[in-house]
């Protein structure tokens, strides 16, 4: 079965495998609103696919995902009731791809950035691209990073080395990402899709039953942290728009 939830995500199959690419190049994969709702809605779909085995999450073009789209951030500045409605969307994504019970394999092929990084790294095993990078830069532009990292970093890395870089946004070279916990290993870049539908194969082959529920379990730590975490975080990060840090980042992208 093929899925077409948006021209912006690309669905595309390889046996028991199906890969997903986050198609907005030219906007470096930025998160249009009809990819976030489409990305919130995959997931349901390929669990209800028999067919599908494993799934492979990439970018198109040189980056992974750069994150939110400064439009749909502006209009949740101006419109509280689709801030409302955004934010829902990102708990919703957050649970989507925490309950997802298949194995899935990042990609990443260039840049995670916010939300775009949240993405990578809620996924079974990152596979990084040598010259990409990862970087929640929530706080720098005054929002509170609600909608990922403060949720799941530190299940990944120490708490100290979480608040080091979200409350830097500073850039996590793939290495570091590495060294982290926030991706697996790092792969020459022209390798990186054919080592990622490798693993992905490797994973198709093994006992469904065996391999979805103890990802069931291991994710148990998620959502349990998602549960813990995200009503408050998200609930923090509404508050953000009424800052006037926030105010004068709307009025910088404004003049760009």
């Amino acid at each position: 079965m093929v899925y077409a939830p948006t021209p912006h995500l690309l669905i595309e199959t390889d046996g028991p495998v199906t890969i997903v690419t986050i198609n907005n190049p030219e906007m470096r994969n930025s998160l249009l609103d009809d990819m976030h709702e489409g990305l919130q809605d995959i997931w349901t779909m390929l669990a209800n696919d028999r067919s599908v085995r494993s799934v492979v999450l990439t970018g198109a073009g040189k980056a992974f995902c750069a994150g939110g789209h400064i439009p749909g951030f502006i209009r949740s500045y101006e419109d509280p009731e689709w801030r409302r409605i955004s934010l829902r969307g990102a708990r919703r994504l957050m649970d989507a791809m925490a309950e997802f019970p298949k194995p899935v394999v990042a990609a990443v092929n260039g840049p995670a950035v916010g939300l775009g990084c949240s993405i990578a790294v809620t996924c079974d095993i990152v596979l990084i691209a040598e010259s990409a990078w990862m970087a929640d830069t929530h706080v720098n532009i005054g929002l509170v990073c609600g909608d990922g990292g403060a949720v799941m970093w530190p299940l990944m890395m120490s708490l100290l080395k979480a608040k080091e870089y979200l409350l830097t946004g500073k850039r996590i070279p793939a290495a570091v990402a590495v060294e982290l916990g926030l991706a697996n290993r790092t792969v020459p870049d022209a390798d990186l899709m054919a080592e990622a539908m490798k693993l992905a194969h490797e994973l198709a082959a093994q006992p469904p039953q065996a391999i979805q529920e103890t990802k069931r379990a291991l994710n148990m730590h998620l959502q349990a942290a998602i549960a813990m975490v995200a009503p408050f975080a998200l609930s923090a990060e509404a508050e953000s728009f009424a800052t006037e840090d926030v105010k004068n980042t709307i009025a910088t992208f404004k003049k760009a």
